[in-house]
């Protein structure tokens, strides 16, 4: 059945299946293989509608990018995003996977990834869901094992509660974390920055360092 809302959405998902990776367990452990010459890999988790894996894969051509999202109508309009550009296009750095975050751990080796991107993450506020948050412990202790020694998380979020909870999070799980006052020279916004820094509202940085 076709997801509600999109029209013609079978003929426009297949149209940029070659971006869509079906089958991510099969690649564990050779990620690289898909990208010829690159020997960093990068993963945002939650990647919307692609303003930020498609900023981020221009700036860095010699680094490949992984975008994860588990709403098959978005994924669609970032793999548009990337597909319809021909710089991209012509780079051939990224490629995309439509599945739940919790099964990372089944689609990546052991110091597989050089980052992981947190863009505006859900932040589940009821107690209930806490196990939920991207940065929740059982999280995190799965980044850590993805992620190469001196590996990185980089979060942005509008949401100073989940903002606080993660840097707690990131200290417990012995990450070496830091608060960033601006954002960085390299900043790529997403679809949503874009929308919060244009009403003046607060964005939270951080970097979170994988000390094995």
């Amino acid at each position: 059945m076709r997801p509600r809302g999109k029209k013609h959405f079978e003929e426009r998902y297949e149209a940029v299946s070659s971006l869509l990776v079906k089958d991510p367990e099969a690649l564990k452990g050779q990620w690289c293989s898909l990208f010829p010459g690159k020997k960093q890999v990068h993963l945002e988790i939650g990647c919307g509608k692609g303003a930020f894996v498609s900023g981020m894969a221009k700036a860095y051509p010699d680094v490949a990018f992984v975008a994860m999202e588990v709403v098959p109508t978005v994924i669609l309009m970032a793999m548009e995003k990337v597909f319809n550009d021909p710089v991209l296009k012509e780079q051939d750095n990224v490629r995309f996977i439509c599945a739940d975050a919790r099964l990372i751990g089944s689609y990546f080796a052991e110091n597989e990834l050089d980052a992981i991107y947190l863009n505006f993450s859900d932040p589940w506020p009821r107690p209930k869901h806490y196990k939920r948050r991207l940065t929740y412990s059982a999280f995190l202790e799965t980044y850590k094992t993805i992620l190469k020694p001196e590996g990185i998380i980089r979060q942005k979020t509008d949401n100073s509660s989940l903002f606080e909870y993660s840097v707690e999070q990131y200290k417990a799980c012995g990450y070496d974390t830091h608060v960033l006052d601006e954002a960085p020279a390299d900043n790529v916004l997403t679809e949503y920055e874009s929308r919060f820094i244009a009403e003046g509202l607060p964005i939270y940085r951080a970097v979170a360092v994988n000390r094995k």
